[in-house]
């Protein structure tokens, strides 16, 4: 592919060659609405159902939960980072929610609603700490730790069951509507926007890009680089308790393993969203429609009565794709600085 591009470039006048990389990039930073306007398309030629409201409706209110997850997720992978936990943690957050709801149900349900936030909120603060203070060496080990821990205490917790308690509040926040609006999904938007200001209007916010970017150039800065890192785990783990509390909306239960594969799914749309495992490169919005686009290929397979192994074929598919794509866009950004320099 890079030699490709260079045949191209290298025939062309530097400004020519710089446009024609501009253009690429571009293109390259749109690939995944591109997908996603395609894979919309082209259900809809092949189910009349496809973009009904009900449909649509179904596809936006199921794939909340795993937009929470993933905003999550993008977090920590902007640091260079990986959560192999959320799914866990989401387990967890449900089956803790509904035990203090099933203890303590003359107090009501917010108080439900905090243990599900709060046993995410703790598990990211623990994989932070063991990360940074134990000095381990990359965060697949702490989170893939918290990964067994997480879904251990589940199952002991619940004997291996679900549990049928849980408030008529996260019943709402899970699978209610306010008017024609799935109420999971106006949380999604509440937090998606939450999200957009903690990274593009805070210090912090950029703090987090400058990390993934280069960790001993932020030090060096003055950036707290501990700290930040502690935080995106946090905020991670957070992000679980949130999407338990959906999860536990759809069911009405909390469930041992309602969070099975589910830290995969969050990872696959971070990436086809346009992040990057390398860190520093990633957006809430991207993130959302790589969501979207495995809600989509989801949804479009069932109506078209395909196998749902062959939903795991297509993901991982577009994946792969997704991590080519991410490859050649830092490769056209280097050609693009040095064409800059050379007409400097």
């Amino acid at each position: 592919m890079s030699a490709f591009m260079e045949r191209i470039t290298g025939s062309q006048s530097p400004l020519s060659s710089e446009r024609s990389l501009r253009w690429s990039l571009t293109l390259i930073r749109l690939g995944p609405a591109i997908i996603l306007l395609l894979l919309i398309i082209a259900f809809n030629l092949l189910s009349p159902v496809f973009l009904t409201v009900q449909n649509v409706s179904n596809i936006v209110a199921q794939t909340s939960a795993l937009a929470v997850l993933a905003i999550g997720q993008l977090f920590v992978i902007l640091v260079a980072g990986i959560d192999l936990s959320v799914g866990s943690v989401l387990a967890l957050s449900t089956v803790i929610g509904a035990l203090v709801f099933t203890w303590n149900q003359g107090l009501g349900g917010m108080l439900s609603v905090a243990a599900f936030l709060l046993t995410g909120l703790i598990a990211g603060f623990l994989n932070g700490f063991m990360l940074t203070k134990g000095r381990l060496p990359h965060a697949f080990i702490p989170t893939l730790a918290m990964f067994y821990a997480a879904s251990g205490l589940a199952l002991v917790l619940s004997n291996g069951r679900a549990i049928p308690h849980v408030p008529g509040i996260v019943v709402t926040l899970g699978s209610g509507y306010l008017g024609p609006l799935p109420v999971p999904v106006l949380l999604v938007a509440g937090l998606t926007l939450l999200a957009i200001v903690l990274t593009k209007r805070l210090k912090w916010g950029r703090w987090i890009y400058l990390v993934g970017g280069d960790k001993e150039a932020a030090r060096r800065v003055g950036i707290p680089v501990d700290r930040v890192i502690l935080s995106v785990f946090m905020i991670s783990g957070l992000m679980a308790g949130f999407a338990g509390v959906i999860t536990a909306g759809r069911t009405a239960s909390g469930y041992p393993t309602a969070g099975e594969l589910a830290e995969l799914q969050a990872i696959a749309a971070v990436i086809i969203g346009g992040g990057s495992f390398f860190g520093g490169r990633g957006s809430v919005i991207g993130v959302l429609v790589g969501a979207l686009i495995l809600g989509v290929i989801a949804n479009g397979l069932n109506l078209l009565n395909v196998d749902e192994f062959w939903q795991l074929i297509v993901a991982g598919a577009i994946i792969v794709f997704a991590v080519e794509l991410d490859v050649l866009r830092r490769y056209l950004e280097g050609r693009f600085r040095t064409l800059q320099a050379r007409g400097a």
